[in-house]
């Protein structure tokens, strides 16, 4: 659990995985917690250490300056002595029979990674699903490939959303790297590698929009998601060439299209694509059209032979990044962000019929 700056949510993060104080039942999952504190500046080391002292389970390291939370992940897995490794990050949940579940999977599949549905938290309290059920619920039973699932590449690409059994991630040699987009080398090799288990369960809840979250700010340093994807079109290079059976043209393709639809995400405005109306994005307004160029550059550069543009709106859009169309594809971007919205309202609408108008 790499900790930093999070210590309005640390509590209920403990609290999630642990239980409360005093409170953890008998029959409480075999688990070890190790919080690396990042040199957090908001009095989170004194809080966990305050918390280890009331639960063995609990094991706090103190960093003397903050590396980032790559780092802390890198940190956590040298102390860890466990058989599975999740990297809880501080100021998410774990939903209520979560470990129970996993824990019962693990037991059931022994898979080197073990993929879950997660739900996404405002600020406001509401919850939305993730758009990670509809690739879960598909996969195959027991433990499989990538080359069995190739959809699965398109599951978030975080450290949290999936479980690793320790010997497998640390035979990778894939450390989490410094900066931001850590977490994408690391969870493309596990599942180049891996043999994969998928729980159809939302067992973690993340926040979305948190004030000083990376993934909430704008900052040049999300060019670090093109070095990012460099490592991972690489690896998969690499397997291609060596005939590895995951490598098929059909995960080729996937891990494709996931690369330029990650780059899409990130530049992805909050608001209208042209000129200074509407919030900002998370790349920064004067890099937008450098970043499109290094996307379309990307298109070109990687693209594996049998890969074909797909039908309909995304389509359209990977066309634009293709042709390198930046201004059409700046014009169409908030037509597109209504769709996805409206998309998005419509299955919770249906979800909501089903389940006898309960929320999510």
């Amino acid at each position: 659990m790499p900790v930093h700056g999070v210590r309005a949510y640390l509590t209920d993060c403990l609290d999630s995985v642990l239980g409360e104080p005093g409170a953890t039942p008998p029959d409480a999952p075999a688990i070890e917690v190790i919080a690396v504190d990042d040199a957090s500046p908001d009095g989170c080391g004194a809080l966990l250490d305050e918390r280890a002292r009331a639960d063995d389970r609990l094991t706090v390291v103190h960093l003397d300056e903050s590396r980032g939370p790559g780092n802390a992940r890198n940190v956590g897995l040298a102390e860890a002595t466990g058989s599975y490794v999740w990297f809880v990050d501080a100021d998410d949940l774990v939903t209520p029979g979560a470990l129970a579940s996993i824990g019962a999977r693990l037991e059931l599949d022994h898979p080197d990674v073990l993929l879950i549905d997660y739900e996404e938290r405002y600020p406001d309290g509401r919850t939305r699903p993730s758009s990670g059920g509809p690739l879960l619920r598909p996969a195959p039973a027991g433990t499989f490939s990538l080359a069995d699932a190739p959809q699965l590449i398109n599951l978030t690409m975080t450290a949290w959303s999936r479980l690793l059994r320790r010997d497998f991630l640390l035979g990778l040699g894939e450390p989490f790297r410094p900066g931001i987009h850590e977490d994408i080398p690391v969870t493309c090799a596990a599942l180049f590698a891996g043999r994969l288990s998928a729980l159809d369960q939302v067992c973690y809840s993340y926040r979305r929009s948190r004030p000083g979250s990376f993934m909430a700010t704008t900052s040049s340093r999300h060019w670090d998601v093109f070095s990012a994807y460099d490592e991972v079109l690489g690896m998969l290079a690499k397997l291609a060439s060596s005939a590895d059976p995951v490598a098929t043209p059909a995960v080729q393709s996937a891990v494709f299209e996931r690369a330029i639809g990650h780059y899409a995400s990130v530049l992805q405005t909050t608001g209208p694509g042209i000129g200074p109306v509407g919030c900002a994005g998370l790349v920064p307004r004067a890099e937008r059209r450098r970043f499109f160029d290094r996307m379309h550059a990307d298109f070109i550069r990687y693209r594996p032979p049998a890969y074909r543009v797909p039908a309909g709106a995304r389509g359209t859009k990977l066309r634009l990044i293709e042709q390198d169309a930046y201004w059409t594809y700046e014009l169409l971007e908030p037509v597109n962000k209504l769709r996805v919205t409206a998309r998005r309202a419509l299955d919770t609408s249906v979800r909501r019929a089903r389940t006898g108008g309960r929320p999510s």
